[in-house]
């Protein structure tokens, strides 16, 4: 593409970009996620009409591999599908000593749908553990009394930017044989230690969703250091086939359809590649301008004279250098009776909020429905998390002073409400 054309369609997307309203809300989860590159890059893809899954797609996962420190990326169509084939490929008879029905799997109580039901669908049996109730993260001490001769898998959730021990949870599974995959959609670019999360296990997985670290509207990834892995989770993204993985010319008339698995159409269209992957390249520079923000949001809040210890707020756990997603706050206890009332309050003022990801999930009704529920069992950090918290936006453009006048004018009113 010509500069000038590149100048003409910037000056377009500009033009437009002023006439869209995308939130009417004073401070919604996120104001506009894209920048007029971002959405340069989708149309130059649209224009070129080779938009399926191509050159662009391979490019950012051998990018989004680099950055990460795993030997491989592979791009979904969402962090969901890239839990899928996560479960999925654990159970393929391709995979070495692969699970068979009825294995148990061990997952948090606060947790995100597919989080859960991949294991279900995959045929495992979920064990829930709590959550540590100053991170928001598994109880590693709770998994370890959890484990028994079923237990064949763990699924970690990586909660909003932050993680428990995930060393200590990854030796856990070595030493007992077990394998791991770390659900890290909602913490791309947060470390323990010197390593990425989703590094850890045997398969990490991200999204690239809206409101995410970074977005491609919708779009996801999975990693993995196994060569034998990823050529099977490659083969199950798309159908089942080999293509793009064995040159098959000599043996087959047709080397495209040979079929060596079982699969799904997982794939990505390499438009959302594109987005994602220009996001991708200022994924730091995100994750720096969050962080400056909940710095400024905490300090705002803390500082004001309306300030009476009202909330608890999120906060990194040891080791952790966190890519923060969303602003999670804890209402102490004092106030807890006016949550409803809080939450109404602050949503007709324009301040969007929502549960932190799907609450204690023991409570969610489509556990009723599968009967995972194990008897005479809580949750009671994951309870405490679902009466207590909520949590609000954490934009990728500095805040202003006004919005933070707002923020603590309208947060800190839960006492006189």
């Amino acid at each position: 593409m010509q500069k000038k054309d590149q100048i003409y369609l910037k000056n377009l997307i500009n033009k437009f970009s002023k006439n869209i309203v995308l939130d009417k809300r004073k401070y919604p989860l996120l104001e506009n996620a894209f920048s007029s590159e971002d959405i340069l890059s989708g149309l130059k893809v649209l224009l070129s009409q080779k938009i399926t899954m191509a050159e662009i797609t391979k490019k950012f996962e051998h990018e989004f591999a680099k950055y990460i420190g795993t030997k491989y990326a592979l791009m979904v169509n969402s962090g969901s599908s890239a839990n899928l084939l996560a479960s999925f490929a654990l159970v393929n008879p391709q995979k070495k000593n692969y699970l068979r029905q009825g294995d148990e799997c061990l997952i948090q109580a606060l947790c995100w749908s597919t989080s859960l039901w991949p294991i279900v669908q995959a045929g495992l049996i979920p064990k829930f553990i709590d959550v540590e109730l100053n991170s928001f993260n598994l109880n590693v001490k709770s998994l370890e009394e959890k484990i028994t001769k079923k237990t064949k898998a763990i699924m970690v959730v990586h909660v909003l930017g932050n993680s428990s021990n995930i060393e200590k949870i990854s030796n856990i599974a070595k030493k007992n044989n077990i394998f791991l995959i770390e659900d890290t959609c909602e913490s791309l670019g947060s470390k323990y230690g010197s390593k990425f999360l989703g590094t850890f296990g045997d398969f990490g997985t991200y999204s690239f969703y809206y409101s995410h670290q970074i977005t491609s509207g919708e779009g996801g990834m999975i990693v993995c250091n196994s060569k034998e892995d990823y050529q099977l989770i490659y083969s199950m993204r798309s159908h089942g086939w080999d293509r793009g993985l064995n040159d098959n010319s000599k043996n087959k008339i047709f080397p495209s359809f040979n079929f060596i698995n079982s699969g799904f159409n997982l794939r990505p269209l390499d438009i959302a590649a594109a987005i994602g992957f220009n996001q991708f390249k200022r994924l730091n520079s995100l994750m720096k301008i969050r962080s400056e923000n909940r710095t400024k949001i905490i300090n705002k809040l803390t500082t004001s004279p309306l300030w009476k210890n009202q909330f608890t707020f999120l906060h990194a756990s040891k080791k952790v250098r966190p890519s923060w997603f969303g602003f999670p706050i804890l209402i102490n206890k004092k106030y807890i009776y006016k949550k409803k009332k809080f939450i109404d309050f602050i949503n007709k003022k324009g301040i969007e909020s929502r549960m932190i990801l799907s609450g204690n999930f023991m409570n969610q009704s489509c556990i009723k429905l599968y009967n995972l529920k194990e008897e005479n069992t809580l949750y009671n950090n994951a309870q405490e998390i679902e009466n207590r918290g909520f949590f609000i936006g954490l934009h990728t453009k500095s805040i202003s002073k006004k919005l933070l006048n707002y923020l603590e004018k309208n947060l800190l009113m839960i006492e006189k409400i």
